[in-house]
């Protein structure tokens, strides 16, 4: 697999991103969820059954997309939350504990489902099966080195440490969102032997709509599920992000690496253009709704 320079800046950036969530964070919230795992089970559930569902039912209404642009969508609902899901619960009064325990777990579960999901997709939409097996230690290295490891060290500094996270907390969330921007910036517009791409407006006119309402779809899911069962706001805006807003890195590695086809690409990568955009203003919406003021610590 190659690694383009920008591909390691966004993971470095992700890493920090989340060992500044972990600052926030106690031993005491996991263990909560390990005492409770309702939520987390059926918000599992729900990401690796329904999501792919749900994108399996919005290409079947949608019959002018090109099947390579099908499979691209479905690869995205198969794969897990990103790691900035953790950053907008943290930032929108969600269940932060519950969200890396979210991204953590189904980051595991989709080694398995992700082959599964993607060559149904493959074999309905392009008439053909692949055998689809994703480097398994890779993967998790990838998934412990942004996401597990640099929010525990949080959560450590924060035990040993209270007075210095409490010092860094508040200038880390500023210095998060923008390294994310820039980040992002790049990938989209970088050449292609650094790693980033480019898209024609033919793809946004013919992409953006479907990914809009696949994303409203996954952002509603994943909160009336929760609400469904009892679940209290903040792990409902918990679930819709970790819904919404998917591990378009992951899914770049599938399209790309492991099946060689570059239209697939361009469903993640629109996606990634915005979804952190519209799971904010759907948990700010929500929680409004709800009765609670904004964040004031933003």
């Amino acid at each position: 697999m190659q690694i383009h320079l920008v591909d390691i800046l966004v993971s470095l950036v992700l890493g920090l991103v989340m060992f500044g969530v972990g600052l926030s964070l106690t031993a005491r919230e996991f263990k909560n969820i390990i005492k409770k795992p309702k939520e987390l089970t059926i918000a599992l559930c729900g990401q690796l059954i329904a999501l792919p569902i749900i994108a399996f039912i919005l290409t079947l209404l949608h019959p002018s997309l090109p099947p390579e642009i099908k499979t691209g969508f479905i690869i995205l609902a198969a794969s897990p939350g990103g790691a900035t899901a953790g950053l907008i619960a943290y930032l929108f009064r969600g269940n932060v504990a519950l969200s890396l325990s979210i991204t953590t777990v189904n980051s595991f579960l989709t080694l398995f489902s992700i082959p599964l999901v993607v060559n149904i997709a493959l074999g309905y939409f392009m008439g053909n099966q692949t055998d689809l097996v994703l480097p398994f230690w890779e993967t998790v290295v990838h998934i412990f080195s942004i996401t597990l490891i640099p929010a525990s060290l949080g959560v450590i500094l924060r035990h040993y440490q209270t007075d210095l996270a409490d010092k860094m907390e508040k200038p880390a969330r500023y210095v998060m969102l923008s390294l994310l921007l820039i980040v992002f910036i790049v990938k989209i517009f970088a050449g292609e032997k650094q790693g980033g791409t480019s898209l024609g407006l033919s793809d946004f006119v013919m992409v953006l709509p479907h990914a809009l309402v696949q994303n409203a779809a996954c952002l509603f899911f994943g909160y009336f599920l929760m609400k469904y069962i009892g679940a209290p706001q903040p792990s409902r805006i918990t679930a819709a992000i970790e819904s919404g807003v998917q591990n378009t890195t992951l899914s770049f590695l599938i399209a790309g690496t492991l099946i060689g086809n570059q239209q697939m690409v361009i469903p993640p990568l629109i996606y990634s253009m915005f979804s952190f955009v519209t799971a904010c203003i759907f948990c700010y919406s929500a929680n409004k709704l709800a009765g609670l003021h904004p964040p004031t610590n933003m």
